[in-house]
Formats: structure tokens, sequence, C-alpha cells
């Protein structure tokens, strides 16, 4: 059967290209330690198919024969509770051997299947408390596979990191407390413009590749070629390749071994720590983790000295993803280390260091000044925003929701989030049973085992979760922001409003009002670096269409709500307040109070960022009319 279900997976050998993600994944499989694997890439590149062929080369590990968790009979420190009980009074522990798995761990796994918990089924027939082992329990000593990692729910990726960060899951769960091993290598795919990783979650992956489809014609075609032979026939297909498989996992085992052997000379150490250094690097997980994948590359390799080679490669794989401090920063070029020190070289780079700068004066230069006189483009300048307090929205929008505030909430009956309570349904309807808690009161009632559950006895979780949110920016980006360039100051609130988008993992959209009408700029997405270089590249002037952004803010938001009516839309207007191009003809100011009555009555919360300075740019400004009629709040720049 295991022989069966190999060969319906593509081979790893007979992927075509790809050669760095291959050596990260087959690092990780000699040195677990290392910490995971996360691939990068657009869609239909072969991200998933890399991990799931992995299957095939991975090695035999020893296992407690009778354990749901994959514990290792010849290490005590690597046993749950249950086995260590056993190795502790003597004795002895069943030995099999099983080949290491790769646990798929789906984006709508709930925390219970995730942590483990009751095994309910156990409790209703014999009146006991056992505990039914979740994901982190399959996984053990084997890999952890998360396709679109960064669509993961934040509660999940919590709780993931605790275990991954500890090395053990403990389960807390209605009187049961248990403790068990989960050492998994961690493997992650994602699309980037389906939105960025959590920084917490991107530093538990030690290695980070970009993968991407080959441009050579050659290679492409091979693709096609191999694909079309296996979807016909893979069985055959898997015969061709059954021998590369072979070496790859007896390549894996013999690594594994010579992997304690294997040394680095103090010149690279320091050469390694120079580096990471000069890159501004402040985590010291660089050097550990470059450290073990150069190791690990020179054991593949059947050697006990890392060379300078490796530890190009293993740099290549271990620092791109940790280059940014911040979100949105534009990291540091990164070049291959040098042995010794050339002052020829040093010289070179500096003169082409102080060449980039100026070219990059003159051309902030250029961009300031602008092309014509109509339009003109202003580089964002530093700006602080005031923290954002957001109001409580109606509940009575949504059906099941016991309050709805802006991130956290509490879902009734609906399978996400963290339980933290439980009731008796309501108007009978049944989603998610607290089957533990409903067999209690079974037993209150009066039942004894085997229980058979009746209605009156049924108990629904009450879960905390996170609203969705849709943040929607409006820049005014008209003529009149141009004075004392204003508008660059706008532009700084609008990508400090992006960054805490970022932290939020709220969706974002923008909105650019300038000329005859208000652009939705970018639709809502999860790729912020996309909403952040629109916001630096979108020219000023031009008259102010604050009519047409307010209706487009509405379009807007219905759309998304036709998608998921939970979703909470916040609006951010920044702009000096001035209009002068009606959306219908009518009076703009009868138009504005129209359309910000509507505003309020859809529940869409406005904040305004005000940058009118009446003494530079008098007029008439429509803000007072927003913060009154829509119930705006206004923030002074």
């Amino acid at each position: 059967m295991e022989a069966r279900e190999k060969r319906l997976i593509f081979p790893f050998s007979a992927i075509v290209g790809q050669e760095k993600a291959k050596l990260a994944l087959l690092c990780v499989a000699v040195n677990p330690l290392i910490g995971g694997v996360l691939l990068k890439g657009d869609k239909g590149t072969g991200k998933s198919t890399l991990v799931r062929a992995l299957t095939n080369v991975l090695p035999e590990i020893e296992v407690v024969a009778d354990c749901s968790f994959n514990c290792n009979p010849m290490n005590p420190l690597e046993m749950c509770d249950s086995c260590y009980e056993r190795y502790e009074r003597g004795e002895g522990l069943p030995v099999a051997k099983r080949r290491m798995r790769v646990v798929d761990l789906p984006l709508s796994v709930t925390i219970d299947r995730l942590v483990g918990t009751v095994d309910v089924e156990r409790f209703l027939k014999e009146g006991k408390k056992a505990l039914q082992p979740g994901i982190l329990a399959e996984a053990n000593r084997g890999v952890l596979y998360i396709d679109e990692v960064n669509l993961l729910d934040d509660y999940i990726a919590d709780s993931l990191l605790d275990a991954a960060a500890m090395g053990w899951n403990t389960i807390e769960r209605e009187g049961i407390s248990f403790r068990h091993p989960a050492r998994f290598i961690l493997v992650g795919s994602m699309n980037p413009e389906e939105g960025e990783l959590r920084p917490q979650i991107l530093d538990r992956f030690g290695l980070c590749v970009e993968v991407s489809a080959p441009m050579n014609p050659e290679d492409r075609i091979e693709i096609v070629k191999r694909v079309e032979e296996f979807h016909e026939d893979p069985i055959s297909f898997y015969k061709q390749f059954e021998s590369e498989e072979k070496k790859l996992t007896e390549k894996i085992v013999k690594a594994r071994k010579l992997l304690p052997k294997v040394e680095i000379s103090d010149d690279l150490l320091k050469l390694l720590a120079e580096t990471v250094i000069n890159l501004g690097i402040k985590t010291n997980r660089a050097e550990i983790t470059t450290i073990k994948t150069a190791k690990a590359i020179a054991a593949l390799n059947g050697r006990r000295m890392v060379s300078l080679e490796d530890l190009e490669k293993a740099m290549e794989l271990a620092l791109p993803h940790r280059l940014r401090d911040k979100p949105f920063q534009k990291p540091p070029q990164m070049k291959p280390p040098k042995p010794k020190d050339d002052k020829e070289h040093k010289h070179d780079h500096k003169h082409d260091h102080k060449h980039e700068h100026k070219k990059e004066e003159k051309s902030g230069s250029a961009r300031s000044q602008g092309v014509g006189n109509l339009e003109q483009n202003f580089r964002p300048s530093e700006a602080k925003i005031p923290r954002i307090e957001s109001r409580n929205f109606d509940e009575s929008e949504l059906t099941g929701y016991r309050s709805s505030r802006d991130v956290s909430i509490t879902v009734i009956n609906f399978p996400k989030g963290i339980p933290v309570s439980y009731l008796s349904p309501a108007n009978g309807r049944i989603k998610d049973v607290d089957f533990y808690n409903s067999t209690i009161w079974a037993v209150l009632n009066g039942k004894k085992p085997p229980i058979k559950l009746e209605l009156k006895d049924v108990r629904i979780r009450v879960r905390k979760a996170k609203a969705p949110t849709l943040w929607v920016l409006l820049l005014d980006s008209s003529g009149s922001m141009a004075v004392k360039k204003r508008i660059s100051i706008a532009k700084g609130i609008a990508e400090k409003l992006v960054e805490n988008g970022y932290i939020k993992k709220s969706k974002m959209a923008l909105i650019v009002a300038k000329g005859k009408e208000a652009e939705v700029l970018v639709s809502p997405t999860k790729n912020y670096w996309e909403v952040f270089e629109k916001i630096e590249n979108v020219p000023t002037g031009g008259r102010t269409p604050l009519s047409s952004a307010l209706y487009n803010l509405l379009l807007l938001a219905n759309r998304e709500r036709m998608k998921d009516k939970s979703i909470k839309v916040r609006a951010f207007l920044i702009t000096d307040g001035k209009a002068n191009v009606p959306l219908f003809g009518s009076r703009i100011k009868d138009e504005i109070i129209e359309l910000a009555k509507a505003l309020r009555r859809k529940g869409i919360e406005l904040n305004i960022y005000d940058t009118n300075d009446k003494g530079i740019n008098p007029g008439i400004s429509y803000v007072p009319v927003l913060k009154e009629v829509a119930n705006a709040k206004v923030y002074r720049t």
C-alpha cells in the first residue's frame, strides 16, 4: 500500500530545475533543527509539488510502535508523558520503523484538530476521559506542510508557533492535561500577491526560497512532457526515477550520520558574522541557521569541512528573508562573502555607493519637480499618526454574533476561533457542537454510558474570533494638496496606515481623488506592497472630486459585503476638505451630505486626516459636514 501511494506522487528527482528549493528541502531533511523552509512564488510554479515529492525521499525513523505521537524509543527526552512513564518503570517499548511523513495543515483547521482534544467516542461508550491526538501529534518527527501559510488564521498560527518554539504541545482540555513532543520540520508555501507573512512566523522558517517558473523554452517543454507522462501512467513514470529516488534517500541517511563530524573554520565563522553585521541583520538566528545549513550542504556532498562555496549557498537560503528590519523597508543588496580584505574593492564599493546615492538624489529631485505643469509627483514625507480607536459596530447586522468589535468578536455556533464557553442552541440551529459539555449535560440529566445524546443535552460552543476587516484609503491628490507639499504629508500618513493594516492583517484598498473623478487604484487586497508602491507613485494635480471618492467607497463596501456579510469596513480619508467637482451635476454640499448619510447608514467607519491649513489654503472645507453627518472622527495633521 505504501509503495503504491509513493508511485502516485510526482518523483522528487523528476522535477525540472528549482535547484535552490530542492537543496533547501534536502538540508532540513538532513538536519530538522535548521527550522523549516518557506517557498515563495507565483501560482503554478511547483511549490506544492516539491513538498509532496519530498515524501518519496525521506528516510525511515524508529518510533514507539503503539504510540500515536511517533515518540523516539531511544531518547527519553523525545517521549510523550505516557511513553516516559513506561520508560521510567523499566518497561520495554516496542519499536517499529516508519517513513517520515508529510502532514498537511489545511487552512480550515480548528484549534481542537490542531492540538488535540477529548476522545468523545470513547467518553460516550466507556465514560472515560481519553485524548484524541491532533495534527501536531501526527507531524511529530515528520514534516508539517502549510500551503498558503500567509492566509492561516491568527489563533491557529499562534498555537503553531508556541509548539514550534518549544518543541512540545501541551493539551489542557476538560480536566485532561497531557504533553507530547512536537518536533517537526515546518514547510510553508505562499503567493506574495495574496499578502505578506507575519514577522513572527517568517522568522520561524530557517530557510526561504523564491520559486519561479523557468524562462528557458527547453526546460518548460520538458516540464510539460513529464507532467503529461506522469498523468498518463504514474506507476511506470515513477519506475523511471525509482533508482534516483533511492539514491537521494541514501544520500540523506549518509549525510545525517556524517553531520555530527562536520566542522567549520574560525575564518569562515568570522566572515559570516561580519557579513551579517554589514547587512544590518539583528537576529542571532541568522548565523545559527546559516552554519547549520552550510554543514548540512557539506554533509550532503560527503565532506567533513565546510567550504566557502557551502557557506555562500547557505547564506542565499538563510539570509534574504531576514534583511528587512521593518515592513516595507527596502532590503540591502546581498553580496557573496570575500575571504580576504581587498582595499581596491573597498575603494570601488565606496565610489559606487556615492555614485548611486547621487543618482538617487537626482532621481528624487526629478520626481519632486514633476513633469509638465499640470501634474507633479511628490515623495512621501515622514508622518506620525494618532492611535486609531475603533468604535463598536451595530451587532444587529450580523446574525450569530454576540458583540462585534473591530478586531476581536465573540461568535456562537460558528466553528472558527478559540472556544471560551458554551450555550444551549437557539432556534434549533446546530453547527458547532461542544461534544464534551453536551455529554456532561446528558450525565447531569440522568443518562449513563453508553450515552445517546438528545436535543435537550446538546450544547454549542462560544468562541473568540477575529472579524474580517477592510481598510479603504481615500487619498486626495488634487492640485490644492500641492500647496506647501501637503500631499507629501498625506502620502506619509497613507503609508503609515498601510503598515498598520499589515500588522492587523486587514484587507487594503486605495481610492485616489484627482481630476474629473476618483479612481479605485487598488482593489481590496492583502498585497500591501502594491498599495505602498501606488501611493508613492500617484501624481498630484487637477480638480478635487471628493463626492466621487465617497461614492466609490460605498460601491466598494457593497461589493465586499456581498462576498462576506461579516466584513467590517473602515475608511481613512486624507484630504484638505476641498471639493469642486459634482458627481451628478447637483450642489456639491447636498451630494456630500447624502453620501455621508449613506456611509453612516451602512455602518462604514470614517476617519479623516485633515491636512488643511486655513491660513495658507483658505476656502470651503467639507470636513465639518462629514464629521457631523457621517459621525467621522477627525485628526488634524
